[in-house]
């Protein structure tokens, strides 16, 4: 299935004559569950090709939540992926298969999730009933209305009305009467009876039909509410992690001690190795951390500013005070706090961590069938256009997103030379300026440039300073909710592409692999090269929907023996 988040910003419709849905404003910024089925349809083989065979790229955008979470909304990737990319993906080995063994590709890519999501069909007899159930009532009118087949029709209604207690009260095949087989073979004897006889097939045929659009009916209402329940699946904290925050701030105010950090002269000192992250996520931050000072070649020399909300400060504070790192130093601000004191400036008034969009671009440059790719994107959020201003001391940091993974040292990253340039960061050229250019304001853009990933980036703040990108985002900002009335969120793309703009200093794509949060077709030899593993999409370790292939690279830094990650019972 494929789940679109409904606030989408806008739909291209790929030529050159086309147009853009109106931006849709925060207030009516809420859930479409008719136009989210809509979506669950795969195109046709007609729709797939263009009648002209010209080349078309169509592009969605949509925001969602940093600590969202998902995983069938990849399945409509997985089922378009082509031969190509396939027979590449399976010769180096499945996803974390040490092996290298593969699925057979005869459905395409469909295997590698018919594989990972193989289940014992547990109600195939209880299907079998309901297809004669539904068969035998097509044919019950016109039965009824034939002379001489009192009996048959007089049969059929018993049948009919024995399937129908039968199912009422069996969900699987197990909740089966001992005679339901009894029941079958009699139900089959008597449609051959009915298929025999001399009905019109006009009247079968617009019963077949009715019952089928009964059945629509009821299909389009589980789909909807299966779309409104992945979507609060996704979007909600799991039980465990909720409870492992509300314990630890507990914990934090029965605390009788003081409990602050003794390494406060390293926080503005720019010879230490400085990272940001921004989160609100106490598990997924404390596993980035664990990872960056364990594959550390000198952790004593990390800093890690922590910036979270108020809401999660406290038990930020007591897990990263209770947990040592191999000598790095954690510190953790409160946003709202540093906002409300030092700032003033009233440009952000919550913390904003990165946000992520979905892009899905159509394409039939190489190929008579279009081609269809979903990526998940990164893009700052706009708490973190203040970093010179929440750190005034320093020279450059590196910032991590709370769903990565680091494997390598970083030191080699802090040491590079940006020439000149803002922020290095890893470009993404399988989507450009142009694809997005209806999200983007009247600025002067160049139309041919890759887009870039925030899940890890190094920055400069001193020439971050110098070219004044804070104000030029502000005022990008304002142009965006004054114009086009853009939500809060939906602002952050255009705004985080067009601040960068000519500023971004390429890290060579091997630094980091993408789409373990999403992309079933990685390969175990990638993953394990890469010096970052990036969780973007909504299928995060943290949750249920995670991809299982990738879970054990994340997992391997979960701290299980605290009292408070057993107490809570927290198992991702």
């Amino acid at each position: 299935m494929y789940l679109v988040d409904e606030s989408a910003v806008s739909v291209y419709d790929g030529s050159e004559g086309g147009s853009w849905e109106p931006i849709p404003t925060e207030e009516n910024d809420t859930l479409q569950v008719n136009n989210t089925v809509k979506e669950f349809v795969l195109p046709t083989p007609k729709e797939w090709t263009n009648t002209n065979g010209s080349q078309s790229d169509t592009v969605i955008a949509s925001p969602i939540q940093q600590d969202t979470v998902l995983e069938n909304s990849s399945l409509l990737n997985l089922l378009q992926i082509t031969g190509t990319y396939l027979r590449d993906s399976f010769e180096q080995g499945l996803p974390g298969d040490e092996n290298g063994k593969s699925c057979q590709l005869e459905f395409g890519s469909y295997c590698l999730w018919s594989v990972e999501h193989e289940e014992v069909m547990k109600d195939f007899i209880v299907k079998r009933l309901k297809d004669q159930l539904f068969v035998a009532r097509a044919y019950y009118p016109s039965i009824v209305k034939l002379d001489g087949m009192e009996n048959l029709s007089h049969e059929m209604k018993q049948n009919i009305q024995e399937h129908g207690h039968m199912l009422s009260e069996a969900i699987s095949d197990a909740d089966l009467p001992e005679l339901h087989r009894v029941n079958m073979a009699k139900m089959d004897q008597t449609i051959a009876a009915a298929k025999s006889c001399d009905a019109e097939c006009t009247n079968v045929e617009k019963k077949l039909t009715q019952l089928l659009d009964m059945t629509e009916d009821e299909a389009l209402f589980h789909a909807r509410q299966s779309a409104y329940l992945y979507r609060l699946g996704v979007q909600t904290l799991p039980k465990s992690l909720h409870c492992l925050s509300m314990r630890l701030t507990v914990d934090y105010f029965n605390a009788s001690s003081d409990m602050e950090h003794s390494d406060a002269e390293k926080f503005g000192n720019p010879a230490f190795q400085h990272h940001v992250i921004f989160s609100t996520n106490l598990l997924a931050s404390s596993m980035t951390i664990n990872s960056s000072v364990i594959n550390s070649e000198e952790s004593a020399n990390m800093v890690f500013h922590l910036m979270t909300d108020g809401q999660n400060f406290y038990a930020f504070k007591n897990w990263f005070i209770r947990n040592s790192y191999k000598g790095a130093t954690i510190r953790v601000l409160n946003f709202e706090y540093l906002q409300m004191k030092n700032l003033g400036n009233g440009i952000v008034d919550q913390l904003s961590p990165s946000e992520e969009f979905r892009i899905t671009s159509n394409s039939n440059a190489l190929t008579l069938n279009t081609l269809t790719r979903t990526e998940y994107i990164s893009m700052f959020g706009h708490s973190l256009f203040l970093l010179p201003e929440l750190f005034t001391n320093l020279k450059r940091v590196i910032v991590l997103e709370d769903d990565t993974i680091v494997q390598r040292d970083l030191s080699l990253l802090w040491n590079l030379d940006l020439k000149g340039k803002v922020i290095g960061a890893v470009q993404f050229c399988q989507v450009k300026f142009h694809q997005l250019r209806a999200y983007l304001p009247d600025f002067p853009y160049n139309s041919s440039s890759c887009i870039w990933m925030s899940g890890v980036s190094i920055i400069d703040l001193d020439e971050w300073r110098e070219h004044d990108v804070t104000g030029i985002h502000h005022r990008i900002l304002e142009k965006l909710r004054h114009d086009t009335e853009a939500s809060w969120r939906s602002a952050a793309l255009p705004a985080g592409l067009l601040a960068f703009q000519n500023l971004i200093h390429p890290i060579e794509g091997q630094w980091v692999q993408f789409g373990l949060g999403h992309d079933y077709g990685l390969a175990h030899g990638a993953i394990k090269k890469a010096a970052i593993l990036h969780y973007n999409g909504n299928m995060k370790p943290w949750l249920e929907l995670g991809i299982h292939r990738y879970k054990k690279y994340w997992k391997r830094y979960l701290p299980r023996d605290d009292v408070f990650m057993m107490d809570c019972n927290v198992n991702p």
